[in-house]
């Protein structure tokens, strides 16, 4: 089932472009993959020449195994040590030391830059930059968890090809909104990628259903101590749940372009809903605060729980300013996509990075005409097509027409039918 969209369709299409363009030169090609490859493997020989590491492997993790990695993206890599304590305070101590003997050996070794140990983040890691491209690559110890975290991203991406494009489109986004870094308080990529499954999910009809209808149990819980057995017995369940919802939903078929600017705009009173409410793709919907104490018991100005790790927030970096700030950038831009008084070039400016948009320029071929290339007049012409002249009030609707309705009062409520099969009900959790 098509939505039904009462604009002209140009006006999307010509946005729809724009948009291609981004993922043009954003998404990796082939030699960027083959990079990473490289970067691991010589990696893996730092680590086998540790004496105190043999038997240990190397395994990479993150958005390059979710396959959500953007062509300058970073590179999380886990050194699997066997029976390795995943919770114990010992076994925290035990991964400091062996980080410290990485970072000797990659010392002694050269080939990188910008060398850091962080001992006391939430996971204790190594970063470093590679000199090939100057690619970061984050180190960890024995990081099951992410890397069945990363698995599981793949396979949800499986379900519908859009999720991979909305999550590169959404990373660019933010990042030329400079909200992207959670260093500074504001989004971390991963909580990008949730906040893309839960549109999804909250799309009329539904894109990709609840996460507990692909994995019902706490991934992290399940995970405590064990190995391949049970990682193969979480990956088998969530694929054969994968499978059969993959035919269910496929009755969206909106464009990236309806299903960007209902992203936005589903977003743009984050600040105000977040007070009440938490983002929850493991059930599909915005969850009561107060009815977690543990929610409760930290206060934080944004929660987007972890759908694999119960109770994790992913988003526990963003503060109070910066949440306003956050919410700004979506309102700006959904006004920006739908406002007939739109600056061509501050809309460009919105949805691109600089250096983004000199690749799609230098990337047009001497001689081509510029409509069967992808610069700057091509650009330009597909955003002042994708500006309406007229219908903005029907250009506007589209973002309330596939995103969740809001009551002005109580925050989100869910009146679509479509969704009722897919979104338990609070008491359901």
């Amino acid at each position: 089932m098509k939505l039904e969209m009462s604009t002209p369709h140009v006006q999307y299409h010509a946005l729809e472009i724009v948009l291609k363009d981004i993922l043009s030169a954003t998404k990796p090609r082939q030699e960027d993959c083959a990079i990473r490859v490289h970067i691991i493997n010589e990696f893996r020989a730092v680590v086998e020449s540790v004496e105190s590491l043999r038997g240990t492997t190397v395994e990479p993790f993150g958005s390059f195994v979710s396959n959500l990695y953007t062509r300058r993206g970073d590179l999380d890599i886990s050194v699997e040590v066997p029976n390795d304590s995943l919770v114990s305070a010992a076994g925290r101590r035990h991964k400091q030391d062996i980080l410290k003997d990485i970072r000797k050996a990659l010392r002694k070794r050269g080939g990188i830059h910008n060398l850091q140990f962080i001992p006391n983040a939430r996971v204790p890691i190594l970063k470093f930059e590679s000199n090939r491209q100057n690619i970061t690559c984050d180190i960890s110890i024995s990081n099951i968890l992410g890397r069945t975290k990363s698995k599981l991203l793949l396979w949800i991406s499986e379900i519908d090809e859009r999720f991979r494009d909305m999550v590169l489109l959404v990373k660019e986004w933010a990042m030329a909104q400079n909200i992207n870094d959670s260093k500074s308080g504001t989004l971390n990529s991963y909580s990008l990628c949730l906040l893309v499954i839960f549109h999804f999910q909250n799309c009329r009809p539904a894109i990709v259903p609840p996460l507990k209808e692909i994995y019902p149990g706490n991934i992290a819980d399940d995970l405590t101590g064990v190995g391949d057995i049970v990682e193969g017995n979480i990956r088998d369940a969530c694929a054969a749940n994968i499978s059969r919802f993959r035919e269910k939903l496929k009755l969206n078929n909106s464009s990236l372009s309806e299903l960007f600017v209902s992203f936005v705009n589903e977003f743009s009173r984050i600040n105000l809903i977040a007070s009440e409410y938490a983002i929850c793709t493991y059930t599909g919907q915005w969850e009561e605060i107060t009815s977690n104490s543990k929610w409760m018991a930290k206060k934080y100005p944004l929660l987007i729980e972890d759908p694999f790790e119960h109770q994790e927030n992913t988003a526990r970096a963003v503060g109070a300013s910066q949440l306003i700030r956050i919410s700004e950038a979506f309102m700006t831009t959904h006004h920006m996509l739908t406002s007939y008084t739109a600056d061509r070039s501050s809309l460009v400016s919105t949805l691109f990075r600089p250096q983004i948009l000199s690749q799609l320029v230098a990337r047009t071929p001497r001689g081509v005409p510029s409509t069967a290339g992808r610069g700057r007049h091509r650009l330009n012409q597909s955003l002042s097509a994708s500006i309406p002249s007229r219908n903005q009030t029907q250009f506007l609707a589209l973002g309330n027409r596939t995103s969740t309705s809001y009551s002005q009062r109580r925050g989100p409520v869910v009146n679509s039918q479509a969704q009722q099969e897919w979104r338990p009900r609070y008491s359901e959790r």
